[in-house]
């Protein structure tokens, strides 16, 4: 008489694929992650827009970090973004009034992001811009881009990244000013229309 171990690999059922994700937002988001900017701060500037899928489809569980710096061009070096009460643990936030560039937001059930910061100032030879980290379901390695600001056209010719760039891919990091320090940036993760992704070595 033959047995089969029932825990051999002949008798195990394959089982189904994962995707990557959605896990984002589970306990990455934070209250107030994307109000970076000190409350009532004079240099506030508002940036939102939509991430899409290569179809063009809202993606409504992307996460985005940001980073900038001051108007002056400084990197902040202040903590705080994520405070917790010593005591009871619980979310403290930031305490409005630090500036610490950096912030966390996550798209709602249209794909839409926004963020309040301060306008970021000129660091080098690099017109001023946003650094951006797109999670995505899908992604099994996040994404880099960057948001600069319009508003000074020799300043972005003269960008070292940006002049690499042929205008229709050089428009995918440039933001579109709606007015009132209030800019749009929408992100496309593949397909025409595909935001410049950069890679770091």
């Amino acid at each position: 008489m033959t047995t089969t171990d029932p825990s051999g690999p002949e008798s195990v059922l394959p089982t189904p694929s994962h995707t990557v994700g959605p896990f984002y937002g589970y306990a990455l988001p934070f209250p107030g992650g994307g109000d970076i900017a000190p409350l009532g701060h004079p240099d506030t500037i508002t940036v939102h827009g939509h991430v899409h899928d290569g179809e063009g489809a809202p993606l409504p569980d992307a996460l985005l970090e940001l980073w900038g710096p001051d108007p002056d061009g400084r990197v902040a070096t202040a903590d705080g973004s994520i405070r917790r009460d010593p005591a009871t643990g619980g979310h403290l936030g930031r305490n409005g009034v630090e500036f610490t560039g950096w912030g966390r937001v996550q798209t709602d059930a249209a794909g839409h992001w926004h963020a309040r910061t301060l306008r970021p100032g000129a660091r080098g030879r690099s017109a001023p811009y946003l650094s951006v980290c797109v999670f995505a379901r899908g992604l099994l390695v996040h994404l880099f881009t960057r948001i600069y600001l319009p508003g000074d056209p020799a300043a972005l010719t003269a960008d070292p990244l940006l002049a690499r760039l042929d205008e229709a891919r050089r428009d995918t990091l440039i933001a579109v000013d709606e007015g009132r320090g209030t800019y749009r940036f929408d992100i496309r993760l593949q397909g025409e229309g595909e935001t410049v992704f950069l890679e770091f070595q």
